[in-house]
């Protein structure tokens, strides 16, 4: 996508209503990307605000309500949640927790009916406006910014899975997507992270703003073999699997490869929680597959010792919006071994080895290849930075 440079904005107001729900929770894929962009504008000059909706209205934070929100966030010392949010106890306590500190450092609060009025008392004119993770992605809340004079507002939209691949959604995700982008067809500009999630974008809306499409970047953790649980093997060829374990990252067909691969594989490692409708995956995982391990709950300096000594990633997903694990693992130098999707290419060129997501005889004699060979070294790869993603984000907002 082209890109347009804009003046810095008078002030900026980036959206953290789903950053606070992940309070006290190991951050994945969109939770490190909103960690990154509270982490740059807080690093910046412009005057900062932030908003959060609660379920008892919205909260208005300062530059310095900010920080102390990306400290708790990073510390997860959140304190005891106040007397207003001890009455949500279904929700988890670092949450609420979380809330009532932000409550106290609040610039300014109001009901859902005063969103606009506070805004309008609070933010410059002429603020820029960003939401990256759909939460409080409302009619509601678009329409308070845009009563703030001259505001201009930005979306980030990651993937359009959810509308190519309906079969792999929880029930209702698909409704809620299609509302979400098309408010973000209602905004100024649509972020996104990849020339492919940008083409389907404007294959789902007919109208849409200008897109800009910059890769997320990568930040590189220091591989801690302490950090690995006791029992984990890494003296034999082993390989890795990370994300969520999710219908579309095709694990089944790993697990039909280990079946094939005699009594005694190389390891395999699955790095990520479960998630939903994958259940017949999880009954094969339950029964027990030989050399097949899940561990759902490592340390940024585990994973990285993990995948430093893997002979491969491997990654059959069927559709990614972006591939984060991909550009981590190259940047280690560990072999990727993936699907041959446009957004792998587009994300690893020449470094990754491209494989058909419907076959398992490929994977299966790549998997044999790389444990009974001594893995060349990979090429070498540059991974994105961010700050070559906020010079062009940051530029059109």
């Amino acid at each position: 996508m082209a890109l347009t440079t804009a003046h810095e904005p008078p002030a900026r107001l980036i959206d953290l209503t789903r950053l606070a729900s992940r309070a006290g929770r190991r951050m994945t894929g969109i939770d490190r990307v909103e960690r990154a962009y509270l982490g740059e504008l807080l690093d910046r000059q412009t005057p900062l605000f932030a908003l959060m909706r609660t379920p008892y209205g919205y909260l208005l934070l300062d530059r310095s309500g900010a920080q102390d929100f990306c400290s708790r966030l990073d510390t997860c010392e959140f304190g005891a949640p106040d007397g207003l949010a001890r009455l949500g106890r279904r929700r988890p306590e670092p949450v609420r927790a979380l809330e009532s500190r932000a409550r106290e450092r609040a610039l300014a609060r109001c009901l859902r009916s005063g969103l606009g009025r506070m805004l309008r008392r609070s933010i410059p004119a002429g603020a820029a406006y960003l939401n990256l993770g759909h939460s409080n992605l409302t009619p509601r809340t678009l329409g308070a910014v845009r009563s703030v004079q001259n505001s201009r507002l930005a979306v980030f939209i990651h993937d359009t899975i959810p509308l190519d691949f309906p079969q792999y959604q929880r029930e209702g995700s698909v409704e809620r997507f299609r509302q979400h982008l098309d408010l973000a067809g209602q905004a100024d500009i649509i972020l996104t992270s990849s020339d492919a999630a940008a083409q389907g974008i404007s294959r789902h809306l007919s109208d849409p703003p200008p897109i800009h499409a910059a890769p997320l970047g990568v930040d590189l953790k220091t591989p801690d073999r302490s950090a690995l649980p006791g029992g984990i093997e890494t003296d034999r060829p082993y390989f890795v699997v990370l994300g969520t374990l999710e219908p579309r990252k095709n694990i089944g067909l790993l697990l039909d490869v280990w079946e094939r691969l005699g009594a005694e594989p190389p390891l395999l490692y699955l790095v990520g929680r479960r998630g939903w409708n994958n259940e017949e995956v999880f009954a094969r995982l339950d029964a027990g597959v030989p050399g097949v391990t899940e561990l759902p709950d490592l340390s940024d300096g585990a994973v990285a010792a993990l995948l430093s000594g893997a002979r491969a990633l491997l990654f059959p997903s069927e559709a990614e919006g972006f591939g984060l694990p991909l550009a981590e693992a190259a940047a280690l130098g560990t072999p990727v071994v993936c699907g041959d999707l446009a957004i792998c290419r587009e994300v690893l060129g020449e470094v990754g080895i491209y494989l058909p997501t419907s076959d398992p005889y490929p994977w299966e004699n790549t998997v044999r290849t790389l444990t009974e060979q001594t893995p060349p070294d990979p090429p070498s790869y540059a991974a994105p930075t961010w700050a070559d993603h906020f010079a062009v984000a940051l530029s059109v907002t």
